[in-house]
């Protein structure tokens, strides 16, 4: 079977389930930003330097180090212009780099220094969605991200549920995740359950296991961001048979989809290369597995570099991808209706030529 170029990925329609809004901001529009605002802190006004400083920033195999890239990005959306231009140009880059839907999540409470309430900033960001998906072959649904490492999260849920008929489609919590349970959230991810809403929770990223057994068992979270180190509880025999943990092959079993972000859990040492990234055992697994970009700006890349980096590193083709993208529409937080609609109209007859 002939392996697909990088151009023949960008053109076909792909699905992007964690993506962050602070993490994929232009460098160019970083720098314009600053100056509009008046933030300080730039460790450099030249755009291009920018793209190079935060990806070596970002590029420190540790979460934490990873995060305090964000200070600058974050530091420009604290007005309404600000964010409602980068959710806009979110959007647009998306759209140009193939992907037909997408959910980009953001932390609400990050953006209210100058002022804005938190449902200012969910507007100005939904509008932005709006204005940058008109006339594009893209939807955008919202995701608001609590930072675990606060105590707001109940605040947050409350701020998504009132949200939710006006682009929000679910929840999430975020942040450095040893040392911050998502058992400290519980009363959000209960409130979130109690009005039939969706949430996903960071965990298995930069912790192992026991992160995930406590977001999938004591809060019930619908997907894993990240769920990475899922693979800590697999044993593999001197010949290579996999065993499965009883989490892992609870989660399998139970289809809990796995938001895996391969560039970036190299960036933060979550796995050591791509070529020793877990994403192929646990594709040959059946895992429920989506591709995803995280920190477009901090990673230096896109859904067409994440996935022509499988099919270069793992041989993945044209049928491969075709799963991987169903996977995530099957998995995305919109109505049921809705997901299929993508997947029979505009998912299988993109793909249903190029797989045979």
């Amino acid at each position: 079977m002939i392996h697909p170029t990088v151009e023949e990925v960008r053109a076909a329609p792909k699905v992007l389930l964690h993506d962050h809004l602070d993490g994929g901001l232009r460098p160019q529009t970083v720098v314009e930003l600053a100056g509009e605002t008046g933030y300080p802190n730039l460790p450099t006004t030249d755009a291009d330097e920018l793209a190079r400083w935060m990806v070596r920033g970002a590029s420190r195999l540790d979460l934490t180090l990873y995060l305090e890239t964000f200070a600058h990005t974050v530091g420009v959306m604290q007005t309404h212009d600000a964010l409602e231009r980068v959710a806009a140009e979110c959007a647009e880059d998306l759209a140009d780099d193939g992907v037909v839907y997408a959910e980009v999540r953001f932390a609400p409470e990050l953006h209210t220094e100058a002022g804005l309430s938190l449902d200012e900033v969910v507007e100005a960001v939904v509008a932005g969605f709006e204005a940058g998906s008109a006339n594009r072959a893209i939807r955008i649904g919202t995701l608001l991200t609590a930072m675990r490492t606060a105590a707001r999260s109940l605040e947050i849920a409350q701020l998504a549920i009132r949200h939710r008929d006006n682009g929000v489609v679910g929840f999430d919590i975020a942040g450095a995740e040893a040392g911050n349970p998502p058992t400290r959230h519980l009363d959000a991810f209960h409130l979130i359950q109690r009005e039939n809403f969706h949430f996903t929770i960071h965990a298995g990223e930069a912790y192992g296991p026991p992160s995930i057994w406590e977001a999938v068992q004591y809060c019930g979270t619908e997907r894993l961001g990240h769920g990475v180190r899922i693979v800590d509880d697999i044993e593999f025999a001197a010949e290579g048979t996999p065993r499965l943990g009883r989490l892992a092959a609870f989660v399998r079993d139970r289809r809990i989809p796995l938001e895996l972000c391969p560039t970036s859990n190299v960036h933060t040492g979550a796995a050591p290369s791509i070529a020793e990234h877990p994403v192929k055992v646990l594709s040959d697994l059946r895992f429920r597995i989506t591709v995803n970009t995280d920190n477009r700006l901090m990673s230096a890349t896109s859904m067409t570099q994440e996935v022509a980096q499988l099919v270069d590193e793992f041989g993945f083709n044209w049928s491969d991808i075709q799963w991987l993208t169903i996977n995530a529409m099957k998995s995305a937080f919109i109505p049921f209706d809705e997901r299929l609609d993508i997947i029979n109209k505009v998912i299988k007859p993109a793909y249903g030529p190029l797989a045979l």
